[in-house]
C-alpha cells in the first residue's frame, strides 16, 4: 500500500531521540519537511550528525526551552509527532518535591502550551494532525513509575480532547502507546530481563507505525490510544 501526506511540514518534539531521528529520515523520502526540537548544544549536534549527509535546507533544528513559556513555534505545521519525555523513575513516598513540581510541569504544563498553540495555528488552516508516542505505562506502570505514568496518562487526555474538540475542523490526534522497544535506555532493561524478549518492538516497527498515523489512510482514528506491545498488557499476568 503506498500511502499518501497531505501535509508537507511536521514538528517533532524530542527530536534528538534515537526513534525521532529515524522519523525525521523517512519523512524526509516522503517529502516531508521535519522540524526537530533540540534542549542543548548536545542535541543540536546529535540532529545534525544523524542528518549530516542531509542537505540542510531539507531539514530545521528548533531550539525549545520547556524551562520557560517564551519558545517560539514554527506556523504553517500539518504534523506533531511528540517524542518529548524527561526520565524520572522513583517510589512515590521518596521522590524530591521540587523534582516532581519540575518534571510536572515540563511534561504537562509546557506540552498543553504546545499543544495550545500548534492547533489554534492548525485551525487556521483547517487541517492538521497530532501524534502523541505514550507507552504501555499509561495503563500498566512497574513500580517506581507513577509520575511517568501520570505524565503520559494526563497528556493522552490531552490529545484526546484536542481530537474531539477540533476534529470536525480538520484537526485529528491519536496517541501510540507503545511497550518495550529496542532503543535509547530501553536496551539496557531488555538486555537484563529476558522474560520480556518476546513482547520487543523493533525501532522501525514503531516508526513505520507513526509514519501510517500520519497519512492520510489513518485519518479516521482520532481521539484515541492505540495499544502496541506485541500483547504485553492483554492479559491478566504480570511481567516480572
Amino acid at each position: 500500500m503506498k500511502l499518501e501526506f497531505s501535509g508537507k511540514r511536521a514538528l517533532i518534539l524530542g527530536g534528538t531521540c534515537e526513534m525521532a531521528l529515524v522519523l525525521a529520515k523517512i519523512l524526509l523520502e516522503n517529502q516531508i519537511f521535519p522540524i526537530l526540537t533540540y534542549r542543548n548544544t548536545d542535541g543540536y549536534n546529535r540532529i545534525h550528525n544523524c542528518l549530516k549527509n542531509v542537505p540542510k535546507d531539507c531539514f530545521h533544528c528548533l531550539h525549545v526551552d520547556f524551562s520557560t513559556n517564551e519558545f517560539i513555534l514554527p506556523e504553517n505545521l500539518d504534523y506533531l509527532i511528540d517524542f518529548l519525555q524527561e526520565d524520572f523513575e522513583s517510589l512515590i513516598p521518596g521522590a524530591c518535591n521540587n523534582t516532581i513540581e519540575s518534571y510536572f510541569t515540563t511534561n504537562i504544563t509546557r506540552r498543553s502550551q504546545v499543544i495550545q498553540r500548534v492547533s489554534r495555528n492548525m485551525l487556521a488552516q483547517r487541517k492538521g494532525r497530532l501524534i502523541y508516542v505514550s507507552s504501555t505505562a499509561a495503563l500498566r506502570p512497574n513500580p517506581g513509575q507513577g509520575f511517568y505514568a501520570a505524565a503520559k496518562t494526563a497528556s493522552e487526555a490531552i490529545y484526546r480532547n484536542v481530537g474531539l474538540e477540533l476534529g470536525d475542523r480538520g484537526i485529528t490526534a491519536v496517541s501510540l502507546r507503545v511497550g518495550y522497544i529496542e532503543s535509547g535506555r530501553g536496551r539496557t532493561y531488555i538486555t537484563n530481563t529476558p522474560s520480556i524478549k518476546k513482547y520487543v518492538l523493533k525501532m522501525n516497527q514503531v516508526v513505520e507505525t507513526i509514519l501510517f498515523l500520519m497519512s492520510d489512510s489513518a485519518t479516521g482514528l482520532n481521539g484515541v490510544e492505540i495499544l502496541m506491545d506485541r500483547g504485553l498488557t492483554s492479559g491478566k499476568a504480570l511481567i516480572h
